[in-house]
């Protein structure tokens, strides 16, 4: 080879070891410019919060993003078209217990974050970067905690209250469908009804009412007044009178039948019979003829025209019914009515006049004083009587205005006849005829013995009323079950004793008198010891053994086959063992006793 032509060679071989030097500083110069891009750029591309993009234009070592507790936050690397380093690692302080591995992943997100500030951290073999995430709540956590347990303590205590009424309503229907339904649907009117109901219910169709009391009241000289009187004053005196004996005649239930005018007309003992009527209309009467006394001393006073009253009444049977097809309107019809009217317009004004046969059913509570005879026609004539007042000791401090506490309790004696016919009329409907000795004619034994031992003991005349309400109602819980048929006895005298005008305090007395007939209870005041004597008294009465064997057979028939002689045997253990408690129960019954365990004695032989 030549020397021209070695020199080309090596010439070349030189000239493609320059190329591929600066080649190599070409793409050394290329990588350093991409480093510097990225770090320049930063590790962290961009910052979404809950799909909100916060851009991340360059590197801050102090850059801080704020989130809210119910944000979440997604962290985006470097860009993908920057492709020098695969690999990183990266740790939430707080959050992370250490660096996540190295991964190809370019980005990583975090939910559900508690209050705080947190410290994002990512690095790769280039670079190192970091941000601080603080978290804020929208709302301070405290109080919501608290609203929230509010909440739950409010709907906790609608539950319970709604579980507690509905358990109520079902025990209170349960109670209805296993026990007294039948009393109260029969004898009881509903205190739940709208009037409207009430008059469709009561007076749906003609009733006789063998023992009601009409009053008719109408004003004195009416026609004069109203010549002189402007129409609304009058209207508006005259709905004031009857607004008033509205309410006189509610409080003493009794039913308002009609106003024509300037008269005014009621009548008791309807819907709801009872027996002590009269003298409800009569308390009536008085105190509407108090009020117009009142009025007329205020209307004197200032000046003004007064206005006076006449009020008739009478006792007996009437026809009710409803009248008319469009406008209907509840009435009553017979003589009783026409001499009601009688009794007012032969009345004087400022005075209760009131036929004889009221005054018959009223005198032992008011002082009458007798005007005379007035013909009736077809019907003869008949006595008038003026009622001047209350009797005065039935009266307060013996005014004859206002009736005291032995008024009311004579009272509530008439309406005892009312309530005794209610029940025992319900025990001999409802008790089983299995019941061979707890029947009626045991509760009415208990009635008079009770009543004989308690007078003999000297009984208050209302502590009286108290225990033979009590031994009426003791073996009502028989209609129920024969078992614990004292607490079914206390349940029916709640629901029923209230429709009579019992208090609460002399039904819960009632009530602890009837608990007090258990076989195994102590009595310990003399009311209790006199109607536990009372509702033994079988065993000291000569008809004892027809008793003590009418028992036997009812035990045999609710609880199960005992032999004569195993009864005889009980008997003859419970008849040593007894002892009556009030003395009367033991001068009585006492001696008779004793012989009763030598029968049974005999009897074992």
């Amino acid at each position: 080879m030549s020397v021209i032509s070695k020199i080309k060679v090596v010439s070349r071989t030189l000239l493609f070891v320059i190329c591929l030097c600066l080649f190599n500083k070409l793409n050394v110069l290329a990588e350093n410019n991409q480093k510097r891009e990225l770090l320049s750029h930063g590790l962290i591309n961009r910052i979404i919060v809950s799909g909100d993009t916060i851009k991340m234009p360059f590197f801050d070592e102090n850059f801080k993003v704020t989130i809210s507790t119910f944000d979440d936050i997604e962290i985006d690397f470097y860009p993908e078209e920057i492709n020098l380093v695969r690999q990183q690692r990266f740790l939430l302080e707080g959050v992370d217990k250490d660096w996540s591995k190295w991964t190809l992943k370019n980005s990583i997100r975090y939910a559900d974050l508690d209050d705080g500030e947190y410290t994002f951290r990512i690095e790769s073999d280039l670079a190192q970067e970091s941000i601080i995430i603080e978290v804020q709540s929208p709302y301070n956590r405290y109080i919501l905690s608290s609203l929230i347990l509010l909440m739950v303590v409010i709907i906790g205590f609608v539950i319970l209250k709604y579980g507690v009424i509905k358990s109520i309503n079902n025990k209170v229907n349960n109670w209805h469908q296993d026990s007294i339904a039948p009393i109260l649907k029969k004898y009881l009117q509903s205190d739940e009804a709208n009037d409207e109901e009430n008059i469709k219910l009561t007076h749906k169709a003609a009733v006789k009412y063998e023992k009601a009391t009409v009053l008719f009241a109408d004003i004195q000289g009416f026609t004069k007044i109203v010549e002189h009187l402007n129409p609304e004053t009058l209207i508006d005196e005259l709905d004031r009178f009857f607004i008033h004996f509205d309410e006189v005649a509610e409080k003493y239930k009794i039913e308002k039948i009609k106003t024509i005018g300037d008269a005014y007309m009621c009548a008791g003992g309807l819907p709801e019979k009872n027996g002590t009527n009269p003298i409800e209309v009569v308390l009536a009467a008085i105190e509407m003829q108090r009020y117009m006394q009142t009025t007329n001393h205020s209307l004197l006073r200032d000046g003004h025209d007064f206005w006076e009253l006449r009020i008739g009444i009478h006792t007996g049977s009437v026809i009710s019914g409803i009248i008319g097809r469009k406008k209907l309107s509840f009435d009553i019809w017979g003589d009783t009515v026409n001499i009601a009217s009688r009794m007012e317009s032969s009345g004087v004004a400022g005075k209760i006049n009131v036929s004889g046969i009221t005054y018959q059913l009223i005198k032992d509570f008011f002082v009458c004083e007798y005007r005379g005879k007035m013909p009736i026609k077809y019907k003869g004539e008949t006595d008038m009587y003026f009622v001047k007042g209350i009797a005065p000791q039935l009266s307060t401090d013996g005014e004859g205005v206002y009736p005291n506490e032995d008024f009311f309790t004579k009272l509530q004696w008439i309406r005892y006849n009312d309530l005794e016919e209610v029940v025992l009329g319900q025990l001999k409907n409802e008790l089983s005829t299995s019941l061979k000795y707890h029947n009626i004619k045991h509760t009415l034994d208990v009635c008079t013995q009770v009543e004989v031992i308690g007078r003999s003991e000297g009984l208050k005349i209302k502590e009286l009323l108290l225990v033979k309400t009590a031994a009426l109602f003791h073996d009502t819980g028989y209609m129920i079950s024969s078992l614990k048929h004292e607490v079914q006895s206390v349940r029916i005298a709640k629901e029923i004793l209230p429709h009579f005008n019992y208090n609460k305090s002399e039904i819960e007395a009632i009530n602890q008198l009837i608990m007090a007939t258990e076989s195994n209870s102590e009595p310990k005041m003399l009311m209790e010891m006199i109607i536990k004597d009372a509702d033994l008294d079988y065993l000291g009465r000569p008809d004892f053994i027809a008793l003590s064997d009418k028992l036997w057979e009812e035990i045999c028939h609710t609880q199960g086959k005992i032999s004569q002689k195993e009864w005889n045997k009980k008997q003859y253990d419970f008849l040593s063992q007894h002892v009556y408690y009030t003395k009367t129960a033991k001068e009585l019954r006492q001696v008779n006793k004793e012989i009763q365990m030598k029968k049974i004695k005999e009897l074992l032989k």
